[in-house]
């Protein structure tokens, strides 16, 4: 018996079918419904056994879609019947709820329109610097750029979640009059639906994308970074002074510019003369080296007359294959280099092999794939074409498909836990192994409290892996007293992320070509005894709450926990953006103002919340004030939790 119900009127047709529990997955479009385009969605949904279609309704689960004789789509709770979101036209006559505008090649921009309601708030959508945790009234460009991550996926206060499942430039307006999602360039409507709490909507939504892997155990730990460690002997002398301080540390990353040539993707030996060796003695040290690989290729390396003559790079509809320009070899002046097609399965095979000849040989295998939006100046993708089809459909892709060339050539060089940290994402970035961080933000107490609701959106948006610079990106001082608390507050902050990474580019900075080439110093010891002293606490406390954070991990749920996620009956826990819990029984409430030694916190309803400061136990469902001196951050155990919290070790 067919579970898919069709509506069609004219040439304009559409399908519904049950697509995982709950769940349902609607595409529109003119003449036929195609089936080979590419998207977030696992090829085989999940098997949802009680789906059945009633007349012109499909009813899977808690779900229920109805379609009227005019085509307009009602979703609702089959248990309640409360009505989830409906289908609304923008004018009695033209243009409908969906709209086609026809381009070329078959291709139109596309509209779907839904109705607004009172009060309806929307979490999720990837990760962006406007401040906001709640995304209602937000009009949000559908497109990648530095720190602004495109993930077309929202979790809605009414019980659903709602997935965009379309690759193509656009964008998506959450207004009072109506909520719209737009693609330029596409040849159809295609969006998936399911029922639930949060937490269901999240678990619902890994079953049809991808669940992430199991997070190493070597990721879990303290990361040290910054722009940039010049050679071998730099940054060798830091992990050894680590070890010599008796500190933990995880990993420590080489950053770009560590190559002759953009698109090496190899060492620049007059720096790191043996990095075979340098990695050996990392791993004796119980340190994993990190390494920056870039999608951009300049004509100066050797890589790119074989990519470009093999049809591996990035072309354009109009113009050469140059998307951005970079310093490069001995001029200070930027040349115009290219990017590698991440959407084309041979272009990865390239790029991983060369890596592989290169760091690979040396037991690398802990990447940072920085610049993957792709960070093209201008970003002109409509003028792109890739071998997954044109810019302006696809181009959302890039990330993801980079993300998943290193997880396809770990996996193949037989390793078992994979993570690499990307600067972007898409839906379904999750499954190949991507660890998410904020992008080049400032250093200021702003950018810190607008880092804690991207991290709360991101968690929201199906990835379980993010975290900071911590310290922001772009300056700080560290003989500065003002930038030294932002430091401590922010690196408090940290240490409840599911990553845990010091980063920047610190005074005094060195610059070539407008494009920042060497940085201050940025160790735990580079701020000052006093500043020392909190840091190596929080250090020896991240360590600790390791166990927990994996375990925590294992429940299909984000680290970082927004207080909706956990307590979706609190209606005042869907207003709380400053704060969250680590895993399920720790409330973390950052300290994110200048000058600040005290600290208002909103303990949810349904728990009692334990301050672990002065072990006064409160019940939950109210405000409190406690205290927060700068070498401590507040935090809450729920109910009869246990963890080892104790910031005073």
């Amino acid at each position: 018996m067919s579970t898919q119900l069709t509506w069609r009127h004219g040439h304009h047709v559409l399908v519904a079918e049950p697509w995982g529990a709950d769940s349902v997955r609607v595409r529109a479009g003119l003449h036929r419904v195609r089936t080979d385009l590419p998207g977030a969605l696992l090829p085989r949904p999940p098997a949802a056994p009680t789906a059945t279609v009633e007349g012109n309704a499909l009813v899977n689960g808690r779900l229920r879609v109805e379609v009227s004789p005019g085509g307009l789509l009602t979703a609702s709770r089959t248990d309640t019947g409360a009505e989830l979101l409906r289908e609304q036209p923008a004018h009695f006559w033209w243009p409908g709820a969906r709209h086609f505008d026809a381009s070329a090649d078959g291709l139109h921009r596309v509209e779907q329109r839904f109705a607004a309601y009172p009060g309806e708030r929307f979490y999720g959508l990837g990760q962006h610097g406007h401040g906001r945790f709640d995304q209602k009234g937000m009009v949000l460009d559908l497109q990648q750029r530095n720190g602004e991550v495109t993930i077309p996926f929202t979790v809605s206060s009414r019980g659903y979640g709602l997935l965009w499942n379309s690759p193509a430039i656009g964008r998506v307006e959450l207004a009072e009059n109506g909520t719209r999602w737009v693609a330029d360039r596409a040849h159809q409507i295609d969006y998936w639906l399911t029922a639930g709490a949060p937490a269901d909507v999240l678990r619902r939504y890994a079953e049809v994308t991808g669940p992430a892997p199991e997070l190493p155990a070597w990721a879990s730990g303290f990361w040290q970074s910054k722009l940039r460690y010049a050679d071998q002997a730099e940054l060798l002398a830091v992990a050894r002074e680590y070890h010599r301080r008796g500190l933990p540390l995880s990993v420590i990353v080489a950053d770009y510019l560590h190559w002759r040539h953009l698109g090496d993707w190899d060492w620049d030996t007059e720096a790191w003369p043996d990095a075979a060796a340098m990695a050996e003695e990392l791993r004796a040290l119980g340190v994993e080296l990190a390494v920056s690989v870039w999608p951009s290729v300049s004509p100066l390396s050797a890589n790119h007359e074989p990519m470009r003559a093999a049809g591996l790079l990035v072309a354009t509809d109009n113009g050469a294959a140059v998307h951005a320009e970079w310093p490069d070899g001995q001029t200070d002046a930027p040349i115009g280099v290219s990017f590698y097609d991440a959407t084309d399965p041979r272009a990865r095979e390239f790029l991983w092999s060369r890596v592989h000849d290169s760091y690979g040989k040396d037991g690398v295998r802990a990447f940072w794939l920085d610049a993957c939006e792709p960070e093209m100046r201008p970003g002109h993708f409509h003028n792109l074409s890739l071998a997954a089809g044109p810019g302006a459909e696809v181009a959302n892709l890039y990330p993801r498909e980079h993300a998943r060339g290193a997880y396809e050539y770990l996996r193949g060089r037989g390793e078992t836990e994979v993570l690499t940290l990307v600067r972007s994402a898409w839906a379904g970035s999750q499954r190949y192994g991507a660890a998410l961080w904020s992008g080049d933000i400032p250093a200021t107490f702003e950018a810190l409290a607008m880092s804690v609701r991207a991290g709360l959106n991101v968690a929201l948006s199906g990835m379980p892996w993010w975290t900071t610079d911590i310290g922001g990106f772009h300056g700080g001082d560290p003989a500065d007293p003002r930038y030294r608390e932002l430091l401590v507050r922010w690196f408090q902050f940290g240490a409840f992320c599911p990553l845990f990474r010091l980063h920047g580019h610190r005074e005094p900075r060195t610059e070539k070509a407008g494009v920042g080439v060497a940085g201050g110093p940025n160790e735990v010891w580079s701020y000052g005894a006093e500043v020392y002293a909190v840091l190596t606490r929080f250090l020896w406390l991240r360590e600790r709450l390791r166990p927990y954070l994996h375990e925590q991990l294992r429940t299909g749920l984000p680290l970082l926990r927004p207080l909706l996620l956990e307590f979706p009956g609190d209606p005042a826990a869907w207003d709380v953006d400053d704060a969250f819990l680590f895993g399920r029984d720790l409330l973390v409430a950052p300290v994110t103002a200048a000058g600040a030694r005290e600290r208002a916190v909103y303990l949810p309803a349904g728990a009692t919340w334990t301050h672990t400061d002065s072990g006064t136990t409160f019940p939950g469902g109210r405000r409190v004030t406690v205290d927060a001196p700068l070498a401590r951050i507040p935090l809450f155990l729920r109910d009869d939790a246990r963890l080892p919290i104790n910031q005073e070790d």
